[in-house]
């Protein structure tokens, strides 16, 4: 083809660099394509030659990680009061959610949540004195993934709290998580008036015994089919529990009429889990967490096992480099705000939830789930990339979980730090928004995308542990 040739035909044109160019173009009515590429993340090159050193072995890791993930079958085989069955728990220990962090350094809902639990423990009689013993060092403070569990915002799991157990029936791990409030003004987002003690109490009392005989009477329930459904019925089980909170219903009522004490127990009991959306979100989380930590300690895999954030740090851990964590600033997430707030008013992201998004869910799955991207004036179409982006850094598809709208395609599992650092596309969350200040609660809902600092720091740990 000549030069004249070339010029005589209409001109197309792809855009590598900043989208403002292709913006000028577009009003020039130039047709142009947006290439949806960044530069690698800026790492070690050292850590970089490791890495690549090693392909082939944390290929073959990774593929073994992921088959353990995939093959978890996580079950509720019961409840129990946290002290009891909760790995190294104990009066004076309050777990909470993300890496390790002390009073000093707690964000406002966390400081408020542990609040909370100390006058619901009774070890407080008022807030004041509540905040001078938890910063006195005589109460204990540790990550609820040390301690096999998991706690959404705040996360805090206090010695009396009844929590879920759900077993990985394939490998035989268990996990943990405490039982959901409902939404508002929970202790979950660091509110502590009396009615957030009083529902506490409830949840103990009321609540917790006859969810208990229940699930004694049913034996066990198969959370990942429930899960799998959700999928098909709009859910990601992270922002929206609704159709998998129906399902869970639906199992566990003929079991709560036929062991509860009373009829007044048995309606208190279905009334709250119908009136809580989010009641599941609480199921969803253990379920992720047993599959996940069945695949800890395998040497060179790069796959992470964890994500999960306190609300003032975000924390990583692989299943190449065992408890490890790597930290980095908790962002702020874009959020649809409750009338009266804004993003001034929220604190930066916070919870163990993100569990969902390690395991394919949540975010990894939006595209099942689109009026989640309504919280932020998104649509279909940005659901459908956002998982389409997840695809990019992941190791494999989920072999159960599946997006409709994709033709049943398996959600992206398994995410790959070596991906996140080559493709600079960090993991995709939605979640709750929490005041910053303690004892008011949440204010919004809504996205974002995980900070990168805590990937580079895994991928350059991750070389570290290669022999």
């Amino acid at each position: 083809m000549s030069i004249n040739d070339l010029f005589n035909k209409p001109l197309k044109v792809i855009n590598a660099g900043l989208l403002s160019f292709r913006e000028d173009l577009d009003q020039l009515g130039v047709d142009a394509i947006q290439l949806q590429w960044k530069p690698p993340v800026d790492v070690d090159s050292k850590a970089i030659e490791k890495i690549a050193s090693n392909r082939d072995r944390t290929d073959a890791a990774n593929a073994r990680a992921l088959n353990i993930v995939l093959e978890g079958k996580p079950m509720l085989t019961g409840l129990d009061v946290a002290e009891k069955v909760i790995p190294r728990m104990r009066k004076n220990l309050i777990l909470h959610s993300g890496p390790p962090i002390a009073w000093d350094r707690m964000c406002g809902p966390t400081r408020g949540a542990v609040i909370g639990a100390l006058i619901y423990e009774g070890m407080a009689g008022t807030v004041e004195e509540a905040k001078k013993l938890a910063s006195s060092g005589e109460v204990e403070f540790a990550p609820c993934h040390e301690h096999s569990a998991v706690g959404p915002m705040a996360g805090i799991v206090s010695a009396s709290m009844p929590v879920f157990i759900v077993e990985n029936e394939a490998h035989g791990n268990v996990a943990f998580c405490t039982l959901n409030e409902g939404l508002g003004k929970v202790l979950r987002y660091g509110a502590y008036a009396p009615e957030v003690i009083q529902r506490l109490k409830w949840m103990e009392e009321g609540l917790y015994p006859v969810l208990r005989s229940a699930v004694e009477r049913l034996g066990k329930v198969d959370l990942k089919n429930i899960i799998a459904q959700a999928l098909h019925m709009g859910d990601e089980v992270h922002n929206r529990n609704r159709a998998a909170n129906s399902l869970f219903y639906r199992t566990v009522a003929p079991a709560v009429v036929e062991t509860a004490p009373n009829k007044e127990a048995a309606v208190s009991v279905l009334d709250f889990i119908n009136g809580n959306d989010h009641f599941f979100l609480n199921l969803s989380m253990p379920a992720a967490k047993c599959c996940l930590d069945a695949a800890r300690n395998i040497p060179c895999s790069s796959l992470v096992l964890v994500m999960a954030r306190n609300g003032t740090d975000f924390g990583v851990q692989l299943a190449g480099t065992g408890d490890k964590w790597f930290t980095g600033e908790a962002l702020v997430p874009d959020a649809l705000f409750f009338p009266g707030y804004t993003k001034a008013d929220a604190n930066p992201d916070i919870g163990d939830s993100s569990v969902t998004e390690t395991v394919g869910l949540g975010g990894f799955a939006i595209a099942a789930s689109p009026a989640i991207v309504q919280f932020v004036g998104g649509t279909a179409e940005d659901a459908f990339q956002y998982t389409m982006d997840m695809y990019e850094i992941t190791a494999g598809e989920n072999n159960v979980y599946q997006i409709p709208y994709l033709n049943f395609r398996g959600t992206p599992t398994g995410i790959d730090v070596r991906k996140v650092i080559e493709k600079n596309i960090t993991p995709f969350i939605d979640t709750g928004v929490a005041h910053k200040n303690p004892g008011v609660g949440q204010v919004g809902a809504g996205v974002l995308s995980a900070p990168m600092e805590p990937f580079r720091k895994a991928f350059e740990g991750l070389a570290r542990a290669m022999s």
